[in-house]
């Protein structure tokens, strides 16, 4: 029978009302400890793992491993959780996704599921959206760890195979979606390898062999994962599989001037007469009309060898990069070299590249040397990674409209966990303007009124030119102000930091919006506290919401405004580039005469959030089929099918 959203909201009540007890029952446990010294508080958590490893289910040791959590984090860092914090710790441990404000704690929330689940001596792990937070937040919790005799690692890009099999093999393993699924992934290929090195089962079953596949192998067993920004990892990040690439092709000289043949060429057609673009899919197919121009053309010697529609794909691959790709927004170029920029976090994607030659044909547009086209060694999809764990849970302070989702794909409940005190956060009428220009000089106007008055502003925007423009016209008015995108990540953790000290002015892409918090001096609260001004809707509500809720955090004061324009890319990419331009004859109009194309934007952005879903689904439906088709065959279902062979 189908279950309406009612029925969960009604069960999330009912929940939250019992495990409210448990949290006092946890508080009284946890101020009796205070009375141990910390020889006997370490001695009562071993005393309580031996329990669990004896058979004691964790339900029933979960009280009493709270307690201790709570306890050590009062002496270690001087933090007692609040109750708030024990509630969605509880909720987290029964497979819930704990919905907590930005502010709340999470990062220390998460460290009493993690030792819940770790006593069973089968480890547990923390995955978080980079290698900086994963680090950060494991060095910050080790000492409530390490206190009650728990290990900690930590698994990042950089660790060599010794460090990821130790981090493995921790007690509790601080890490990230890529790195756990590219160590999936490799450890798949090793055991392959091994396979096909086994001459028989004698050889096989060998202490040395044994041993041998041991050392190549990094990880053990998915029991319990926790995932921070969960609707970021779990939904945002889930479009797009996890690939090994197999060994380089080399581009041959032929195709190299082909791709550079088509960036020159594809100025000379025109959209709709010689090419259209399909407004769902972005793809970009040449019309009769474009593939007898294209015959018409001009070619280098080097491509008379060339099959036609060779050509003809590459001039659409062309215009398609044209179309939809733009520096400094979906990649950079630094040093000779393309680094995508993740479109979920505003951060530099290291040593990922587009696949199936768009990579190749970006470069071609830029000028830059050709790399290698790599083909696909193994693959596994987000979804297809966090159901393999035994259990999982999650948290995060944007989820609440992503119940369906996770309920269907995860099998996970969203919790939504009350604040410790109320929130004071305003929003300010959202401000709709007919250009980009007269939106931007808006919003530095207001940036500029609220530096007067000495109160930090957060400008969010959804791509690095877009922060480089307001950069721009914020030093033309010579406001002093910092810019934090993928060009300056190194500055993150500082930048963020200080935005919330006196009249400060931090521009930044969505990066912004995780790990990090902002820290509000006592004269910023008199002020208001901080103000964000949002300068574009994200095709997300998620990431709208976590911009916005860097203001007004643990109850303290803050605000919001939205500014929109009809020039904005988010009424491109949602009602195409014809209804776009008809929107031009109002670029004179007043915001109060736009008032009424608000709603207009919000539209869009259900829309794209629909698309984008249904991307996901069918993702997962086609890796189904691959799966079943290769298992049917008898092949590793993660590996390419000339390796499994």
């Amino acid at each position: 029978m189908f279950l309406d959203s009612s029925f969960y909201r009604a069960a999330n009540r009912l929940s939250l009302a019992r495990w409210k007890m448990l949290v006092a029952r946890i508080i009284r446990q946890s101020d009796s400890f205070t009375e141990l010294s910390n020889s006997e508080l370490r001695a009562t958590s071993l005393s309580l793992k031996y329990q669990v490893l004896s058979g004691l289910p964790l339900e029933r040791a979960l009280p009493t491993a709270y307690a201790l959590i709570r306890e050590a984090s009062r002496r270690t860092l001087s933090m007692a959780h609040f109750p708030v914090q024990l509630l969605g710790a509880i909720a987290m441990h029964h497979g819930c996704i704990g919905v907590m404000q930005t502010g709340e704690g999470k990062t220390l929330t998460a460290t009493l599921p993690l030792f819940l689940s770790a006593l069973n001596g089968r480890g547990a792990h923390l995955i978080t959206s980079n290698d900086y937070l994963a680090q950060r937040d494991a060095n910050q919790m080790r000492p409530i760890f390490e206190s009650l005799g728990m290990s900690v690692g930590v698994v990042a890009g950089n660790s060599t195979q010794n460090e990821r099999q130790k981090g493995y093999h921790s007690d509790i393993t601080y890490s990230t979606a890529k790195e756990i699924g590219f160590d999936f992934l490799r450890d798949r290929l090793a055991k392959r390898d091994l396979d096909a090195h086994a001459t028989d089962l004698v050889s096989r079953l060998t202490t040395e062999e044994q041993s041998g596949q041991n050392s190549n192998l990094v990880q053990r067993q998915f029991e319990f994962v926790l995932v921070d920004e969960a609707d970021s990892i779990l939904i945002d990040e889930a479009r797009t599989p996890l690939i090994i690439s197999g060994p380089p092709d080399h581009v041959s000289k032929a195709r190299a001037k082909l791709y550079r043949w088509a960036f020159q060429v594809q100025s000379n057609l025109e959209h709709q007469v010689h090419f259209r673009v399909d407004s769902k899919s972005k793809q970009v197919e040449l019309t009769p009309a474009g593939r007898m121009t294209v015959r018409k053309l001009p070619q280098p010697a080097a491509l008379k060898s060339l099959p036609i529609a060779d050509l003809f794909d590459q001039l659409e691959l062309a215009l398609f990069v044209e179309q939809n790709y733009v520096k400094d927004r979906q990649y950079v170029v630094r040093q000779n070299e393309i680094v995508i920029v993740d479109e979920f976090t505003g951060r530099l994607a290291e040593g990922r590249k587009w696949r199936d030659g768009l990579h190749q044909a970006i470069e071609a547009r830029e000028g830059i040397e050709l790399s290698f086209e790599t083909s696909e060694s193994a693959r596994i999809t987000v979804q297809d990674l966090f159901l393999r764990y035994h259990r999982l849970a999650g948290m995060t302070g944007t989820a609440a409209n992503s119940d369906a989702e996770l309920r269907k794909i995860y099998r996970l409940s969203v919790a939504r966990i009350p604040t410790n005190r109320p929130p004071k956060r305003d929003q300010w009428p959202t401000m709709v303007f007919g250009s980009e220009i007269q939106k931007w000089e808006a919003i530095v106007a207001e940036s500029e009124q609220m530096f007067s008055s000495n109160r930090p502003v957060l400008i969010g925007t959804r791509s690095i030119d877009k922060s480089e423009i307001i950069s721009g016209l914020l030093a033309n008015r010579k406001i002093p102000h910092q810019v934090l995108n993928a060009k300056n990540l190194s500055k993150e953790a500082q930048i963020v930091a200080e935005a919330g000290q006196l009249g400060k002015v931090t521009v930044a892409t969505n990066m912004a919006g995780r790990g990090t918090d902002i820290k509000i001096s006592e004269e910023v609260l008199l002020l208001g506290g901080l103000h964000v001004i949002c300068s574009e809707l994200h095709d997300s509500a998620r990431i709208d919401r976590q911009l916005i809720g860097r203001c007004g955090r643990q109850g303290d004061p803050g605000s919001f405004r939205q500014f929109l324009s009809l020039e904005d890319e988010i009424l491109r990419t949602a009602y195409g580039s014809e209804f776009a331009q008809r929107l031009n004859k109002y670029q004179k109009y007043s915001n109060r005469s736009l008032k009424r194309f608000e709603r207009l934007f919000y539209s869009a952005q259900r829309k794209l959030e629909k698309l984008h879903f249904q991307g996901r689904k069918m993702l997962m439906h086609h890796e189904g089929l691959r799966k079943d088709l290769q298992q049917e065959m008898g092949q590793d279902p993660y590996l390419d099918t000339a390796g499994a062979a």
